[in-house]
């Protein structure tokens, strides 16, 4: 399904990036790993998915909310692969805090990883993705983003801005054939889901109408579908991927 494409997952050492990057490897994709706290982890997933599934894959290490870091990071791919075909902007961090409660570092800290690095990303890789022709951009939000959630505004907000950016770069690329869509998970199966009380975990999975939490495999496929052929037709799209979750 994505046999030699070049491509792109920023956070991607655990949870949703991880599995997306499992289902890439398993398709046949060349693969590009992202990670910014851990560089012995990030050598270990490249080695993983070389060894389990054959293709060639490497790592970059870094924020990607640093333009320096973005701007070296796709030298380093055009250097290495002349082209990019996909590019995940799944890269992010949750910093839950009432409204009254929000620092302005936080805030800062929070809009950064999680809008700021999708613009840097997408700026720099449709720029790849037009040299050859085609591409898909495929950005991380959050049922957060789309619905809204107390306790969650900085978070929310970042998470709503993806969705803003994400349309707008759609309608900007459709013409050089470069696709922008949006995959918006409800609760799913990470560490950052588990680290909840137990008492919240299970308000949350009652909210979820088909009673169970999701898997980053279920997002990894949606994900996936968009990176593909099969969504040739698709772009300035918004998908929940979140069970009927009501929040």
């Amino acid at each position: 399904m994505l046999q030699d494409r070049v491509a792109f997952v920023t956070g991607s050492t655990r949870g949703i990036g991880w599995a997306t990057a499992e289902a890439f490897a398993a398709h046949g994709a060349i693969l590009v790993l992202n990670g910014r706290s851990d560089a012995a982890a990030l050598d270990a997933r490249v080695a993983d998915l070389r060894q389990r599934f054959g293709v060639e894959c490497s790592g970059i290490f870094g924020d990607v909310s640093d333009p320096a870091v973005v701007k070296e990071a796709y030298r380093t791919i055009f250097g290495r692969h002349r082209r990019l075909d996909v590019l995940v902007n799944n890269a992010g961090i949750l910093d839950d805090a009432l409204l009254g409660m929000v620092s302005l570092e936080s805030a800062q800290r929070t809009f950064a990883v999680n809008a700021m690095s999708v613009l840097l990303n997408m700026q720099a890789g449709s720029r790849l993705m037009m040299r050859g022709g085609s591409g898909s951009i495929i950005n991380l939000s959050s049922i957060i983003g789309t619905h809204g959630n107390a306790g969650q505004v900085a978070y929310g907000g970042s998470k709503a801005a993806v969705i803003g950016m994400s349309l707008s770069a759609a309608k900007e690329l459709a013409a050089a054939n470069v696709r922008v869509n949006v995959v918006a998970p409800g609760f799913i199966d990470t560490e950052m889901a588990r680290s909840l009380p137990p008492a919240k975990f299970e308000e949350r999975v009652h909210s979820i109408k088909m009673g169970r939490i999701g898997t980053p495999a279920e997002v990894a496929n949606v994900i996936l579908f968009l990176a593909s052929g099969l969504s040739s037709y698709v772009t300035g799209q918004v998908i929940g991927v979140d069970g009927g979750m009501l929040i």
